[in-house]
């Protein structure tokens, strides 16, 4: 589940550094990886923003899948793990920055808007007005084909901010798909995948 030594010791450094900003007690597993990637174009040069890459466990799918004549720009709030994944993936663009403000972040890379978006955030451990902030600046950067996956953990689906999430999730987009569940994931864990953004 791991990719390396060094990826799990800098990801516990930053869970007990920042317990709050990680929101997980270990890194994705390659499973869940893979379905977040799925809303990742194949063909092409899309654009993919991360949010929330950390030690890159699941910038490692999106790399599998994405063209070579693809963008991945990886948004990081934790400056650790930011410089981690510098080190370890240098083909992808990462920034410093919050994800509330993706669509300046985009601006400044050169982007207007990107294909798909990927994230990692622990969306169950927003208070409202953050959650409503980052899915309406998600939504603001896909076009209408665009398309957007997270995750939840099993044990935590029904926390009341994961339950205040699922339906900001359904007012954001027209189709929202939940898929099975990771069971090898630690702790096991399911996809949101969302196709069709609303706008206003």
């Amino acid at each position: 589940m791991i990719s390396t030594t060094d990826d799990y010791r800098t990801f516990v450094a930053a869970a007990l550094r920042r317990p709050a900003v990680v929101g997980a007690c270990a890194p994705s597993s390659r499973g869940l990886g893979r379905l977040l990637a799925a809303v990742v174009p194949a063909v092409g040069a899309p654009a993919v923003a991360e949010l929330g890459p950390g030690t890159g466990a699941v910038s490692q799918a999106i790399a599998a899948r994405l063209p070579r004549a693809g963008r991945h720009l990886a948004v990081e709030v934790d400056p650790v793990f930011a410089a981690h994944l510098r080190a370890r993936h240098p083909r992808i663009s990462v920034v410093e920055g919050d994800a509330a403000e993706l669509a300046g972040l985009l601006a400044a890379a050169g982007l207007s808007e990107v294909d798909a978006v990927v994230s990692g955030l622990p969306w169950a451990l927003f208070d409202p007005e953050r959650q409503r902030r980052v899915l309406a600046e998600i939504v603001r950067c896909l076009p209408a084909h665009g398309a957007f996956s997270t995750f939840a953990y099993r044990h935590a689906a029904w926390m009341s901010g994961a339950r205040r999430f699922r339906r900001l999730v359904h007012e954001h987009f027209d189709q929202v798909v939940v898929t099975r569940t990771v069971w090898r994931n630690l702790p096991p864990a399911f996809a949101d995948v969302c196709h069709r953004p609303l706008r206003g």
